[in-house]
């Protein structure tokens, strides 16, 4: 009986964690992942040596700001359409999965 018990508190718990993360959104999906050449910040597009994502450039249309109006950021969208969000110094803070 307490195997029995064990064995249905593994499978309902396992179901719940199943639903509340999905392959579309999860970092371990290759199209989100940092190592994907696509949202590394060695690829020029998502570099902070690109003007397009500087600071210093106050035409910038991608920029990430806080509650106080201080720029923290800048995203970029890859080719699969997710969009990743940098910090000033170019290090990957978060992402947003692409659209399915």
């Amino acid at each position: 009986m307490k195997r029995l018990i064990l064995l249905m508190t593994i499978a309902i718990s396992g179901s719940c964690f199943a639903q509340a993360t999905s392959w579309e959104n999860s970092p371990n999906n290759w199209q989100n992942s940092p190592n994907n050449w696509n949202n590394s910040p060695n690829n020029w597009q998502n570099s902070p040596n690109n003007w397009q994502n500087s600071q210093n450039n106050w035409n910038a249309t991608n920029g990430v700001y806080d509650n106080s109006g201080r720029r923290i950021g800048y995203e970029t969208q890859s080719p699969q359409g997710v969009t990743n969000v940098f910090d000033n110094n170019g290090n990957r803070i978060g992402y947003s999965p692409a659209k399915q």
